[in-house]
């Protein structure tokens, strides 16, 4: 059951109530952001709302037992708010959301309703429409180790142990020409074998993407050395724009044997039988 504070129960109580939704956004890098479907701006629990957002909730749905609730948000996007290149950037993923209702004549009185994270969002014209998650979604998270044939360490990390900033590992190369949304051409990189920097982590350091980080897709080198983003930066590409890429790596045993010697330090069980191995049966005559 929940608990309603005495002044927000005391206002609930009279002939006419003055309620308004709140949602305060809280990204991974500390960046809060406070909308209101109230008509003015409001400050509750000392966050400042804005009320020029468009903001709208729809149902926010729970039940009983492991089942994750959660509901959804829309707002419009603004220069002043959200900006679409920071959804593209993925500077909201993850974010936690806070849900206040609060009396817009007397902000002090208010009840903090849910919390959540943000899920799938979806653009359309101007405006978001972002899924909310309940706190129940981290219980599908993966907790503890797997055991898998691949490797469930992440390159570079304390259990895998390699040293990337080794050049032989980690290139830096600016762009030299761009071919689409996430296809460029790169200088700098023409000592490197075709898929070395496959399936491993780009990041730009200079020009309008500074500081954005994305996986590589593809790493060609026929008529130029050609890398291919699994998603396309918030800003266009240009020509002279820096960068650093990481050689990949899919996980597999052969992969850090052959790629990186670094065998001892292997995160998963090459030699675990598999579902056939599991699955066979005595058969007369067999071996």
């Amino acid at each position: 059951m929940r608990a309603i504070p005495a002044s927000l129960a005391a206002s609930l109580a009279g002939g006419v109530t003055t309620l308004a939704r709140c949602w305060r956004l809280t990204r991974r890098d500390g960046v809060v952001i406070g909308l209101t479907e109230h008509d003015e701006d409001l400050t509750v629990d000392g966050t400042f709302f804005r009320a020029a957002s468009g903001v709208a909730g729809s149902e926010d749905a729970s039940s009983l037992g492991f089942a994750v609730g959660g509901g959804e948000m829309s707002a419009a996007l603004s220069s002043e708010l959200i900006e679409e290149a920071d959804l593209d950037a993925g500077r909201y993923d993850g974010a936690a959301i806070e849900l206040i209702l609060a009396d817009w004549s007397a902000p002090e009185h208010f009840l903090l309703l849910r919390r959540a994270t943000l899920g799938e969002v979806r653009r359309e014209g101007g405006s978001f429409t972002a899924e909310l998650r309940g706190l129940a979604s981290m219980l599908n998270v993966v907790r503890g180790r797997l055991f898998t044939a691949g490797c469930d360490a992440d390159l570079g990390d304390a259990r895998c142990k390699m040293a990337l900033a080794s050049p032989a590992y980690t290139g830096a190369g600016t762009v030299a020409a761009v071919e689409g949304p996430g296809l460029l051409v790169a200088a700098g990189l023409g000592a490197y074998a075709a898929g070395w920097f496959t399936q491993r982590r780009l990041v730009f350091t200079s020009g309008a993407n500074d500081g954005f980080a994305t996986e590589v897709k593809s790493h060609n080198v026929a008529g130029g050395v050609r890398l291919e983003l699994w998603q396309r930066p918030p800003e266009p590409m240009a020509a002279g724009d820096g960068f650093t890429v990481t050689a990949g790596c899919d996980k597999s045993f052969e992969t850090c044997r052959d790629r990186f010697a670094n065998t001892l330090n292997f995160r998963g069980f090459p030699h675990m039988p598999g579902n056939d191995a599991v699955l066979r049966i005595a058969v007369p005559g067999g071996q």
